[in-house]
């Protein structure tokens, strides 16, 4: 790439950072960290018994931080925070108001960058406040609670396990179960349940909806949306290197090594410059860590001078991917999957293939190309998805049945 276009990359996302900036407010200290700290040990409970809650405030709904019981990627109970907002609008569908659980995009790895805390204008927020902002906002306007996770690690103590597929699944139905129990949040065990998220979210929302009938099967799901999904990592690893978006590889790479420590990422692969990295990216959010790694090759970042994607072939790499990919088990409910085909950090076909899977075992699928912008089209498309994911649950939510188009794409 040339140093043109470098350039006008980075003052892209500078600008992108400073807007973020004025629009959310500076980074702020009044986020109450005690809150974050976990009692010890753990209460015992079920997963998503709320273990302490507290007001927050989030524009146009009643908003409770709260942090609640799940499950980690080997099944060890772990305490995960997000928020609840109910909208102060009335819900005209029929029934009871509804909730759906949202999946965050990628905020980054800090704990100053958990959701819980930028959307409430707290933490280290950056543009990706504005995404999960957007997101929430267009549901809340059609009078459905949004119930949101920060996910494992993301505020909480402990790193991130970023687009981990069951840590993901598991924060995600969680948290939908922790509104539905919260004090007078009107929202019903047995309610109606939608799901959301784009990018990590994506993948989030996607993992979520497959392990529902197994993990939370009492939760009455109508339709999850899955926007731009990271359903393979293996695919991931080799379009990500070197790209301006190579931060998120980084952050995948703490995810796994958080999850699955058995992978020695940082013993066996990592050099000294691999190491310096990833201690670096412990600490960013998603603007930070785009401009401090963009075109960075993993192949300088190991011992031996191979890339990331040489690695996933062999164990215990093979293996792990293979239980991360998404896309294995039938969705009960019906679902949206939408990608830009020209997405420059998630790549379409692999997005594609995971519709496609579902729809082989017999799943509802819609299966829609989404609108990107010709350049950074992953982030170009999140406005259309953004309105698409809203009006698409409202649907479901109020009893409307859904499309497939499977075997048509």
């Amino acid at each position: 790439m040339s140093i043109s276009v470098r350039r006008g990359f980075t003052a892209a996302l500078a600008s992108a950072s400073f807007a973020a900036v004025v629009v959310s407010g500076a980074p702020s200290a009044g986020a109450d960290e005690a809150f974050y700290t976990p009692p010890s040990p753990l209460p015992a409970g079920r997963n998503g018994d709320v273990i302490k809650s507290q007001p927050s405030f989030i524009a146009g709904s009643d908003a409770t931080r709260v942090m609640y019981l799940s499950r980690d990627s080997k099944d060890k109970v772990i305490p995960v925070t997000g928020t609840v907002m109910v909208p102060k609008k009335a819900w005209p569908g029929p029934g009871p108001r509804p909730v759906v659980g949202y999946a965050p995009f990628t905020a980054g790895l800090g704990d100053g960058c958990a959701p819980s805390k930028t959307m409430a204008g707290e933490g280290q927020g950056d543009a990706a406040s504005i995404f999960q902002t957007g997101f929430v906002n267009a549901l809340l306007e059609k009078g459905i609670a949004v119930a949101q996770t920060d996910y494992e690690g993301l505020g909480t103590p402990g790193d991130h396990t970023y687009v981990m597929r069951e840590a993901e699944a598991h924060a995600v139905l969680d948290v939908i179960r922790a509104a539905q129990r919260l004090p007078n949040s009107g929202l019903p065990a047995g309610g109606p349940v939608g799901i959301s998220g784009y990018s990590q979210g994506g993948g989030g929302s996607a993992a979520a909806v497959e392990l529902a009938p197994a993990y939370a099967p009492e939760l009455n799901v109508q339709g999850a949306y899955v926007g731009a999904p990271p359903a393979d990592l293996g695919a991931l690893a080799k379009s990500l290197d070197g790209s301006y978006a190579v931060a998120f590889l980084g952050f995948a790479l703490v995810g796994l090594n958080t999850a699955y420590p058995e992978t020695e990422i940082l013993t066996k692969l990592a050099n000294d410059k691999g190491r310096q990295l990833y201690k670096d990216a412990q600490n960013l959010c998603t603007i930070g860590a785009l401009l401090k790694f963009p075109f960075t090759q993993s192949s300088t970042l190991t011992q031996d001078g191979r890339p990331v994607s040489a690695y996933l072939s062999e164990e215990p790499f093979r293996t792990i991917l293979a239980k991360l990919k998404i896309g294995n088990l039938k969705p009960t409910a019906p679902v949206l999957v939408e990608h830009a085909p020209n997405d420059d950090i998630v790549p379409y076909g692999q997005g594609k293939q995971m519709a496609k899977d579902w729809c082989g075992k017999g799943a509802t699928v819609q299966f829609n190309d989404l609108a990107g912008t010709p350049v950074f089209a992953h982030v170009g498309a999140v406005p259309a998805a953004m309105a698409n994911s809203a009006n698409w649950l409202a649907d479901r939510l109020s009893g409307k049945s859904a499309t497939t188009n499977c075997g048509k794409f």
